[in-house]
């Protein structure tokens, strides 16, 4: 099981993705993700560098912090897994029909 302490940072990064989803691009600053969340600057800048250790988040030359490339992809490939399984499975539907009308 996990420590409260693990479960808070997993939340308040968790938090900082849900709130910098509406400035992906363009990024929001330390204060703007303190704000968005309801956490303490600091909390929020120890979560920002988990997030730019592991490559999900970079710092502009602004001082904001916004996603990398690495959501876009992430996201690109859940959705062709998607169409994958989609496509599975009308295969599966039209062999079953098939059958159905022999």
């Amino acid at each position: 099981m996990m420590s409260e302490a693990k479960v808070n940072a997993a939340q308040r990064t968790l938090r900082i993705i849900k709130a910098l989803q509406h400035r992906s691009y363009l990024g929001m600053s330390n204060k703007e993700l303190a704000e968005a969340t309801g956490e303490s600057a600091v909390n929020i800048s120890r979560a920002l560098a988990v997030l730019v250790d592991e490559g999900f988040v970079h710092k502009l030359e602004t001082n904001d912090y916004a996603f990398t490339p690495l959501f876009a992809q992430i996201a690109t490939k859940h959705l062709a897994e998607i169409d994958f399984n989609i496509q599975r499975a009308e295969e599966v539907k039209q062999r079953i029909n098939t059958a159905l009308y022999r």
